[in-house]
Order: C-alpha cells, then sequence, then structure tokens
C-alpha cells in the first residue's frame, strides 16, 4: 500500500526499528513485547532504501528507534534524510545506539534526532529505557502531560 502525497496518517502504536544487530532486535522486542504489548513493530537491519519506505508508507510509525552503527548507509545519514524531508516532520526519531560519545550526541542532536538514547547492557535497565522512551513519545503525540515526569530519555 502506498501512500500519494498527502495521503498517509501517523499510527502512534507503530514503532519501525532499524537496527542491524539480530541480538538487539530480539532484545528490542521482547523488550517492547511485555512493556507495550499493543504496539506493532517493524524491523529492518539496514538503512538503505528507509526513507523511500517512510515516505511511500499510508501508515507511517509515530516512533523510529534507529540505530546509528549500521553498515552502508549510516544512522547518521538516515536521521538526516529523514530532517531534509518536511513531510516526515511528524515522526519522532529516537537515536538508540551503543555509541556514548560527547561529539556523537551532540551531532545527532544537530542532524534532527528527538532523543538520543544509550543501549544498556543489561536486559531489564535496556527494557526500563525503552518503556520511558516509547511512553514519554506517546504521551507528546496525544496532548499528554509535559510536565517534569514526561522529560525525554537521554
Amino acid at each position: 500500500m502506498s501512500g500519494a502525497a498527502g495521503e498517509y496518517r501517523i499510527d502512534h502504536n507503530l514503532v519501525w526499528v532499524v537496527e542491524d544487530s539480530a541480538e538487539d532486535a530480539e532484545a528490542i522486542a521482547r523488550a517492547l513485547g511485555r512493556t507495550h504489548p499493543g504496539l506493532t513493530l517493524e524491523f529492518t537491519d539496514r538503512g538503505t532504501g528507509f526513507v523511500e519506505r517512510l515516505l511511500e508508507a499510508a501508515r507511517r510509525p509515530g516512533l523510529v528507534l534507529l540505530d546509528l552503527n549500521l553498515p552502508g548507509l549510516s544512522g547518521g545519514a538516515v536521521l538526516r534524510s529523514i530532517r531534509s524531508r518536511p513531510e516526515l516532520n511528524d515522526v519522532a526519531v529516537v537515536a538508540f545506539t551503543s555509541s556514548t560519545g560527547p561529539d556523537e550526541v551532540d551531532t545527532t542532536y544537530a542532524a534532527g534526532a528527538d532523543s538520543y538514547i544509550y543501549k544498556p547492557v543489561n536486559f531489564e535497565l535496556f527494557r526500563t529505557v525503552l518503556k520511558g522512551a516509547v511512553d514519554y513519545w506517546q504521551r507528546k503525540a496525544t496532548g499528554g502531560d509535559e510536565g517534569p515526569a514526561a522529560q525525554p530519555p537521554s
């Protein structure tokens, strides 16, 4: 199903995950399956073609979890491409990565990331961090509480 210009809707219960590590993708699926069983998750292991897929989708995700360390087209390049398209401005993009360098964090925010989250090694913390991110972006999208408890995870 392809969406022509202007013929799409944002589904805040749909999360697209761009993750090349099968182990991390499985952990994301397990974690969000436990904390948000109503979410629909769609996975891809590469950035190549991702933006085109977003543009063609009649049902766009409310949230994209984007690994920065992808083979081929990097997560940073995917992010810049998403943010260069005004018609994708309503899709939240969260960098979810193992990279912690301050320069990479700054560069990622400058490229238009809505949030930058480090992937914890411990599964319980991994699950907690993902839950916080999804909860925050769903509340923000639906006009929920923007108070101190709803600050973006970092």
